[in-house]
């Protein structure tokens, strides 16, 4: 995958109609709407398109008989399901996933990649532990669902009260739909994903809000916070005060008078840690964004910062070219132990490991798992990977962490941050609104997201397509992050969308 990973990262100038991303290629990705009779020049050779091929998607580079492999960044991403002719559109009609239930890996390390050190810096928040938040916010966390909405009412009411403080940049509550009728795993995820969040260092102060008869009650829960700084956290049961709300008004004043003495300092590069996530992918994911999330992520890592890469699903069929990364044999086997897993949870539950990409990737030209997963690894950059860590445990090594958690946006995207990442790093396709409790950069693959939806998306790599110019690109980039990382808001802080998602995997009573 060296190969590929580099021809993804050419330059193309705005001339070019379509990419083969990898020498041994057999198909090419359309990098604008191309008409059927078509010549396009690909890689210096000429091919006559003998059916339209909307942006994003592929057509073949020579004839691929049925059954045969499909190669694309280098690698098989399926087999072929019927005859397919040069110059023909490649997709789910004539193109299929080759993943099984099973799959064997060795050990083959990649030389590491020399990279230039970010030499940026930002104005974050020093927390007690050694972590640097981005944010200084007050976050409300109900134990149980049942009291979500309470949460909801006591973070509007002090909102008001602490509007225009320059200490304070924001409160907010994180509601869910669990802590009760849950058992064994299911419950302990709560919990630990609960905790975890309770001690992030983009909360200034936390007040974790109990009903009283759930099973995840305030001394169930107390336990995970086990050698936590007890001055940013507070408790409240509801069944067990007269009134929650002045109650809750007033603990939230005291986190409030504590975290008015934090200030921002200037910060090294080697404080920040992001995670790295995509959704929405299209065609272009893993040659415009996801390659420059890539790109940044080895510079950050290279700088001593911290990346945490997950959706583990969308690992299957490029574990080759993600593992070779692994610093020792120990985390290669930790990685395959990893995926290992996940494939065993779909067997479990009689499910097929390929059912994915959803349909918005399809309309977007991704047509296997393989081939969306090979894109999606691309976030992860040249960087070594350091440590493999369980769904709701906090990532502590640099460089780069794998974190075990499903696809689902809501999901992973909370599990980035309970590991202890301050800022989100999202490519999308097909866009989304979405937000986590971090400030959530948006990055769209293609320009014409951009255009149509300015609301939801703070930086276009789709302009890679057209000017070719990677450097500039991902200067303007490595500006905007350590900007927000330093209090430029994002569009899912403007707007309000701030979410969290609970891994569940068993029943509920």
């Amino acid at each position: 995958m060296e190969a590929a990973s580099e021809k993804t990262r050419e330059a193309s100038p705005a001339s070019v109609q379509a990419l083969k991303l990898d020498p041994r290629d057999g198909v090419a990705v359309a990098l604008a709407d191309l008409a059927a009779g078509e010549a396009v020049r690909v890689a210096g050779e000429r091919i006559e398109l003998t059916q339209a091929i909307p942006k994003g998607h592929k057509f073949a580079l020579r004839d691929h008989a049925p059954e045969s492999p499909v190669v694309k960044y280098g690698a098989p991403i399926g087999v072929a399901t019927a005859q397919i002719e040069r110059g023909a559109h490649v997709h789910v009609h004539n193109l299929r996933s080759a993943l099984g239930p099973e799959a064997s890996f060795r050990y083959e390390p990649r030389p590491p990649v020399l990279a230039a050190p970010l030499t940026h810096t930002f104005h974050g928040y020093a927390r007690e532990d050694g972590s640097a938040g981005t944010r200084n916010e007050l976050w409300i966390l109900p134990t149980v669902g049942c009291v979500a909405r309470t949460a909801d009412a006591l973070a509007r009411a002090f909102a008001a009260r602490v509007t225009g403080s320059r200490a304070i940049d924001g409160v907010h509550a994180f509601g869910h739909a669990f802590g009760c009728s849950q058992l064994g795993s299911d419950l302990e995820n709560t919990q630990k994903i609960l905790a975890r969040l309770a001690t992030h260092p983009n909360a200034g102060g936390v007040l974790v809000l109990g009903l009283g008869c759930e099973n995840n009650h305030l001394e169930a829960f107390r336990p995970f916070l086990t050698g936590q700084d007890g001055t940013r956290l507070r408790f409240l049961s509801a069944q067990s005060s007269a009134d929650e709300h002045e109650e809750g008004l007033a603990l939230l004043a005291e986190l409030a008078e504590r975290a008015e003495g934090d200030t921002r300092i200037e910060l090294p590069a080697s404080r920040l840690r992001v995670g790295l996530k995509c959704g929405g992918s299209d065609g272009l994911s893993g040659i415009t964004a996801n390659p420059l999330l890539g790109r940044f992520t080895t510079r950050l890592t290279a700088s001593g910062g911290g990346a945490v890469l997950t959706e583990v699903p969308e690992m299957f069929g490029a574990e080759a070219a993600l593992f070779g990364r692994a610093v020792d044999e120990e985390i290669f086997a930790r990685a395959v132990s990893l995926v290992t897993r996940f494939r065993r949870y779909y067997a479990d539950h009689g499910q097929p490991v390929y059912e994915n990409p959803a349909p918005g990737n399809k309309a977007g030209g991704i047509t296997t798992l393989e081939e969306k997963s090979l894109g999606c690894v691309q976030k992860g950059g040249d960087a070594p990977i350091r440590d493999v860590i369980a769904y709701g445990e906090r990532a502590g090594a640099r460089e780069l962490t794998l974190l075990e958690a499903p696809g689902n946006d809501p999901v992973s995207t909370t599990a980035l941050v309970a590991a202890g990442a301050t800022l989100v790093l999202f490519t999308t396709g097909r866009g989304t609104p979405l937000g986590s409790p971090v400030p959530t950069i948006k990055v769209s693959t293609n320009s014409e997201l951009a255009l149509k939806k300015p609301g939801w998306i703070d930086f276009d790599a789709g302009s890679l397509a057209a000017s070719g110019d990677a450097e500039a690109l991902d200067a303007e980039f490595a500006e905007l992050v350590f900007a927000v990382a330093s209090g430029q808001r994002t569009k899912n802080e403007l707007n309000d969308q701030r979410d969290i998602g609970i891994f569940k995997s068993g029943v509920t009573l």
